[in-house]
Formats: structure tokens, C-alpha cells, sequence
């Protein structure tokens, strides 16, 4: 770089400040109305948002809920799995996808992943079939689907419910070999995402959502979702409190018609990135899913030849933060280990938590911003 840069170092991770800063007004506006209708609790603004989501994922139910990982719970909960039953999701992934699974009493089975798409190795999970296995959990890992119609094949023929965690991917398109396109969350029997701040369509705290077409199903996790009451004090099943907050579904009001906008700026910058990276040595650019579109919550290299934290320091040296995205798969942590997978039980995973390495990757990247960073990791390869 010539000149002297507009951006200040260190550079964020995610620019939220920057995305409010452009919508600030819109905000501001519905935030006061919000406010000066005194409803904070399940508001109007919470049936509505509930409406606009479900129109923008083709018609699907969506229940609002606290946060992601309530989603995934609820989601589980209304399948009215016993305790001891199997389900199968994958042991790369973020921790609340499995937790739920163990707090409800029922089994997680790990499998590993793909080494180009990172979704479940659907060979492991034919392989890891039992007859307590009652669904299984696909992760849309960092933006893009998960190999969904062979999946749902397998779980059809297997009787198996399919819950997705859409959480990184919302808003990514599915194209089934027919010509027939869905959006993730909507493919399976549920679907489960969140609206954490940094989340491609993201509020100012903690929220998330519940999909299904199945009305009665839909039914059931409202209900859950309310302490098990349809009719105010008259409890049908045993549920929990898991609500999304008014002022929070005001924000994600403004937010979504935004959100299409937003994943049209993530794909630009990683076509940038791409473009500047995909000739470095030992270097991997992220593999597309041809059956999915990508929203890039996240942008993940994969830096071969133990060079990754090296990397990683070097960055951080020039003022460019990166994350690990996932430093150890589940069954490498305490909380998950058991005799039944030793280390090197899922070689994938493994060597991927040894390689990944995610970039900064939000809405307000600009090319000069960027040109800084690959600069800089092209520096890094070519001293």
C-alpha cells in the first residue's frame, strides 16, 4: 500500500458500529416507538418480526425465542425424544449444538465431517446408526448448507427427525437436484438459528428462532416456549421461559429487509479474498458447496504445514485480528470425552482445529481494508 490508510489499527472482527452507523436513523426511529409503547414483553413488534421471517424463508413457522441455543433446545424438546435416545450430529461444531442434546438426558453420537465442506460425513452417520438414534443435527457451518438431500434420504428411510443448525447460515439457499431451491432451517423437520450481534442478520443482545412447516410442531414449541401454556396458567406440557425481547425483534425488524444486502457484501469480500489468496502455498480458500449459495458468516483458510498459528501472530502483529473457529473438536473436550472416541477417532476434525483460521468478515470490509490483509498474509508466504 502507497498512501496512508483511512482505517485505523487494530482492525475489528466485526464492524457492528460501522453497520449501525448506516442504519442509525432507521434504528433510533423504531427503537423510541418500541420504547414509548411500553410492551417489553412479547410486544407487537415480536408477532410481526415472527411474520417477516416467516415470509423470508418461504413460509415456514418461525417461533421466536431467546437465543440460538434455546432454539436448538426447544427444537429437541417438542420432538418428545426419551431419555437415552441417540442423536447424531457433528463433533466439529460449536458446543451448544451437542450441549442441549446431553442436558436433555438424551445421547449425543459424534461423527466426523467432510474435509472440503466441513458438514457431516454421511458415511459415518450410516455407520453410526443404532436403533436409539431418533435425528440427527446438521451443522451449516460458517455460512453455507450442509449436503442436505442425501441426508434426508438417509433420515427418511431411517425414521429419523432432521433439527438444522442454521445459526451461521441464515438467509443460504439449497438447490436439490430437481431444480428445487429452500432456504436452510427450512429443509428438515426444524430448524434452529440466532440473531447474536455478530450473525449475519444479528440484534444489539441475545435472540434466536424456531422453523418448521409442520404446524403442529409449531404448536407445540409456542407452547414449549412459554412455560408448556397455551391458555394463560394452564400448563399442557412442562416447557421453559424462552422469549425474544420486543426492543430485540424491533431491531431485527430494520435489520431484515437489509439482510440480502448484507450477504451480497460478504460475497463480494470473499471473492476478494479468493482472488488475492487462492495461489498462496500451502494455503486452502474456502470449498464451495455447489448445492448451497454462501452467506460467509465467516471466512475460514485452511493454513497448512503447522503453519497456522505463525500465521495467526503475524497477523496480529499488523493489527488484523483472526479466530479459530473451533481450536478443539467435541470430543476433545472435557465435557464430552469418553472411551468411545480416542483421539484420532475423527482424524477430519482434528487436523482441521489444527488449520482453520477465520478472517475479519462483516458488512463494512472495504477494498482497502482488504488489500491491507491480504497484503499482509501474502508478506507473511513470500519473506
Amino acid at each position: 500500500m502507497n498512501h496512508t490508510p483511512t482505517f485505523s489499527l487494530p482492525l475489528p472482527m466485526v464492524d457492528l458500529a460501522g453497520q449501525y452507523a448506516k442504519i442509525q436513523p432507521e434504528l433510533d426511529a423504531a427503537l423510541l416507538a418500541a420504547v414509548r409503547k411500553g410492551a417489553y414483553i412479547q410486544g407487537p413488534e415480536v408477532k410481526a418480526f415472527a411474520a417477516e421471517l416467516s415470509d423470508y424463508v418461504g413460509g415456514a413457522q418461525v417461533i421466536p425465542c431467546a437465543n440460538g441455543t434455546d432454539a436448538l433446545q426447544l427444537a429437541l424438546m417438542a420432538l418428545d425424544l426419551k431419555p437415552g435416545d441417540e442423536v447424531i450430529t457433528a463433533t466439529f461444531t460449536y458446543v451448544a449444538t451437542a450441549e442441549v442434546i446431553a442436558l436433555l438426558g438424551l445421547t449425543p453420537v459424534l461423527v466426523d465431517v467432510r474435509p472440503d465442506t466441513y458438514s457431516l460425513d454421511l458415511d459415518q452417520v450410516r455407520a453410526a446408526l443404532s436403533p436409539k438414534t431418533k435425528a440427527v443435527v446438521p451443522v451449516h457451518l460458517y455460512g453455507q448448507a450442509a449436503d442436505m438431500e442425501d441426508l434426508l434420504e438417509l433420515a427418511a428411510e431411517n425414521s429419523l427427525a432432521v433439527v438444522e443448525d442454521c445459526a451461521q447460515a441464515i438467509g443460504a439457499r439449497y438447490t436439490f437436484s430437481d431444480g428445487r431451491k429452500a432456504q436452510v432451517g427450512t429443509l428438515g423437520t426444524i430448524g434452529c438459528t440466532s440473531f447474536f450481534p455478530s450473525k449475519n442478520l444479528g440484534c444489539m443482545g441475545d435472540g434466536g428462532a424456531v422453523y418448521t412447516k409442520d404446524a403442529a410442531l409449531a404448536e407445540r414449541i409456542r407452547m414449549m416456549a412459554n412455560h408448556g401454556q397455551k391458555v394463560k396458567y394452564r400448563h399442557d406440557v412442562i416447557g421453559c421461559n424462552s422469549r425474544l425481547d420486543t426492543l430485540q425483534a424491533a431491531i431485527l425488524r430494520v435489520k431484515l429487509p437489509h439482510l440480502d444486502s448484507y450477504i451480497h457484501a460478504r460475497q463480494e469480500a470473499a471473492e476478494r479474498y479468493d482472488k488475492g489468496l487462492k495461489d498462496l502455498p500451502g494455503l486452502q480458500i474456502p470449498v464451495r458447496n455447489p448445492s448451497s449459495s454462501h452467506v460467509f458468516h465467516q471466512y475460514t483458510l485452511q493454513v497448512k504445514n503447522g503453519q497456522r498459528d505463525a500465521l495467526k501472530s503475524y497477523l496480529e502483529e499488523k493489527g488484523i485480528p483472526s479466530m479459530i473457529y473451533y481450536p478443539w473438536p467435541l470430543h476433545e473436550q472435557p465435557a464430552f470425552a469418553s472411551d468411545r472416541y480416542p483421539k484420532g477417532a475423527f482424524p477430519v476434525a482434528e487436523q482441521l482445529c489444527q488449520e482453520v483460521l477465520s478472517l475479519p468478515m462483516h458488512t463494512e470490509l472495504t477494498q482497502e481494508i482488504q488489500d491491507y490483509i491480504i497484503h499482509t498474509i501474502q508478506s507473511f508466504y513470500h519473506s
